[in-house]
């Protein structure tokens, strides 16, 4: 047998899964979309479709023959090509205008989405736009507002037509080369232009009626005050945030609980709230049917049930304002309803797969949203250990311990598989969080989610708040816990962001644990390993420059210095919790007050000019440093020393410095992020 005959008969094995392979083939090329340092032209795009083409016609020539196996390969790479392909077109797809220059005015628009900043200031997502002095093909399609300053004028709501006097400008870039690209994300969002006001916003028209007046933006906003209104404090302001996924009310102390316990989850309209809900309604529906007397006898009541709660999950998915989570979970509670309407097995990896590759094909961008990784991470893992546990052959516990074992195993899987991620976006470990939510997920399992459902029902009858009331107390356990278990000493630890290959390595090495079958299992370990121990090896910028040269932090043996105690704080914020040092802006400038902006990088000296006359001091820098950061335009700069101001930085974007072997080596976000459609200056 020629090596080729033999690679296609192994490849053959895996003929049963590969609609399991099919997502990692789509979501590999999309990841490869992303990471291209410029955008394909139109000569690129049309061989690698002819490419995909091309690999999808071998495929299907040699699929019911001998090399099925090498065909099966085929379709694999054309998948690969096909996410690449998925990618550009999102981003054409999604291409609106971009606001190029620092905008002051009127801004008049109609409320499409309410939340809150980092720094809790109310923030207004608007559509509709009329600004001043902007050309109709060059008016962004969003733009995004934070109140400040003295308001009280308008009471927000979706539909609305507000005006206000505003400051905007394009979104901004990467705090440092290589981090999260905001960029990105709202040009995927068409947001075109985000800022802020300190002056009063006001009402021109109140919200429209019918679909076109955001009704169903409007009726989560209605029942969110709705919920608050019946159970004051944060236990309202939690069920407001699991009922219509709108946590404006939650206080930032309840926010850290959660996330140091943990349970932050609880809060993310996603898989677990969705199983909750249509369970709790196919059940229900179930017992009812069953109850009325010959009915089970003529009518399929499972596959009523089924749709009863496929329509419960579709207003439910509205109602949340879907999100990736969301839209994942209710994807997964589709297909499993669909499986039961069509007598097959509900909960398989095949489900897990199907949801997967519709998000994907939809919203490629999502693969890179921390939200998606960990939903599917989690529901990967939880349904192949859930399967592999169910062919077990060895002993089995006592039938009465097997819903407590399952809560043990659902908390621990879920919480491994996420744990990754978690650490990798947020740079931070919940240390107690299996505990955490073995005392909560329970609870709300079993008591908060069906009294939501509960108080859905006795709506029309105007008996909501019994069930609101009702389910205030199991909220008060579950903030309690979060409460009790983040303040425990030693209860959050702070990891440094990886490098991007890391994530990869261990998705990589997950996913082959899952997907591959017998001894090779095994293999998984080794990117396992090699993720982790990259990790673990991180070293981050020995100093980072901001994108606007206002602010420089220097690595210290105490951690990073900062060069001043206030203002760009959330670049501030950004460097130091990617490097896994959870400590406020003022201690990290408490660090360096004695450099007086000068800046020791290894042989070289950097030297960092602010304020009024910068700029006419830097030639006398220059004669003592080897790098000069100046926050003011220098058009002329001095020979002798690489001179960063305020022009050439906002070509760069923000620097970082690495000492190496090699010496000194300058990073810049202009070179991480490449020429792509979202990141023109």
């Amino acid at each position: 047998m020629s090596r080729l005959a033999l690679i296609s008969g192994r490849l053959e094995r895996l003929r049963g899964r590969l609609l399991l392979f099919a997502p990692v083939c789509l979501g590999s090329g999309i990841a490869t979309y992303f990471r291209l340092p410029v955008e394909p032209g139109a000569l690129a795009w049309a061989l690698i479709g002819l490419g995909a083409l091309a690999l999808m016609l071998i495929g299907l020539r040699y699929w019911p023959t001998r090399w099925t196996g090498l065909a099966s390969l085929a379709f694999g790479l054309a998948l690969v090509l096909g996410g690449l392909l998925a990618g550009g077109l999102r981003t054409e797809t999604t291409r609106a205008p971009v606001l190029d220059f620092r905008y002051y005015g009127p801004v008049e628009g109609r409320i499409v989405t309410i939340d809150r900043s980092a720094s809790e200031a109310v923030r207004l997502t608007l559509d509709r736009l009329r600004l001043d002095r902007v050309r109709p093909d060059e008016l962004p399609v969003r733009v995004r507002v934070s109140l400040h300053g003295t308001q009280g004028f308008l009471i927000p709501e979706p539909g609305q037509r507000i005006a206000m006097t505003a400051f905007l400008s394009a979104p901004e870039g990467p705090v440092e080369p290589g981090g999260f690209d905001f960029r990105r994300m709202a040009w995927f969002d068409r947001i075109g232009a985000v800022g802020y006001t300190r002056a009063p916003a006001l009402m021109l028209a109140p919200a429209e009626t019918g679909l076109g007046g955001l009704v169903i933006s409007r009726l989560r906003a209605r029942i969110a005050q709705a919920v608050q209104a019946i159970v004051p404090g944060e236990e309202g302001a939690f069920a407001a945030a699991i009922l219509t996924g709108d946590r404006t009310g939650i206080a930032p102390a309840t926010l850290a609980a959660l996330r140091g316990s943990n349970l932050s989850h609880l809060l993310a309209i996603s898989g677990l709230h969705m199983g909750l809900l249509t369970g709790f309604v196919f059940t229900a529906l179930r017992y009812v049917m069953a109850l009325i007397p010959g009915f089970a006898a003529h009518y399929p009541i499972r596959k009523i049930a089924a749709v009863g709660a496929l329509q419960a999950g579709a207003f439910y998915l509205a109602l949340s304002g879907g999100n990736v989570a969301t839209e994942r979970a209710f994807v997964m509670v589709a297909v499993m309803f669909g499986a039961v309407l069509l007598d097959r097995r509900a909960l398989t990896l095949r489900a897990v797969a199907v949801a997967a590759l519709i998000l994907l094909a939809a919203q490629p961008e999502a693969l890179a949203e921390p939200g998606f990784q960990m939903s599917f991470s989690a529901t990967t893992a939880l349904v192949a250990v859930f399967g592999w546990l169910r062919d077990w052959d060895g002993p089995r516990l006592p039938r009465w311990l097997r819903p407590v074992s399952a809560v043990v195993i659902s908390s621990a899987v879920a919480g491994a598989a996420t744990a990754p991620y978690a650490a990798a976006h947020f740079n931070q470990v919940s240390h107690f969080g299996l505990v955490a939510n073995l005392l909560a997920v329970p609870v709300m399992g079993t008591l908060v989610m069906p009294g939501a459902v509960l108080a859905a029902v006795l709506t029309p009858a105007g008996l909501a708040g019994l069930a609101l009331n009702l389910i205030r107390w199991p909220i008060a356990w579950i903030l309690a816990v979060a409460e009790r278990v983040s303040g425990m000493e030693g209860a959050l630890g702070h990891v440094p962001s990886p490098a991007p290959v890391v994530l990869g390595l261990i998705t990589a090495g997950g996913l082959f644990a899952v997907l591959a079958t017998g001894r090779l299992r095994a293999l998984a370990l080794a990117p396992l390993v090699l993720g982790f121990a990259i990790w673990s090896d991180t070293t981050r910028p020995d100093v980072l420059v901001s994108s606007g040269g206002g602010l420089v932090g220097s690595m210290t043996p105490a951690g990073r210095a900062l060069s001043k105690e206030r203002g760009e704080g959330f670049a501030a914020a950004s460097w130091l919790e990617n490097d896994g040092d959870a400590v406020a802006q003022v201690v990290a400038f408490r660090r360096g007050q004695d450099r007086d902006g000068a800046f020791r990088i290894g042989a070289a000296r950097l030297v960092h000019l602010t304020g009024q006359g910068a700029a006419a001091r830097v030639a006398a820098a220059c004669a003592e440093a080897d790098i000069v950061v100046v926050t003011a335009e220098v058009p002329e700069p001095p020979a002798g020393c690489a001179v960063y101001d305020k022009l050439r930085l906002a070509e760069t974007g923000a620097l970082a410095l690495h000492v190496d072997g090699e010496g000194l080596r300058i990073v810049t976000e202009a070179e991480m992020s490449g020429q792509r459609p979202w990141t023109r200056r």
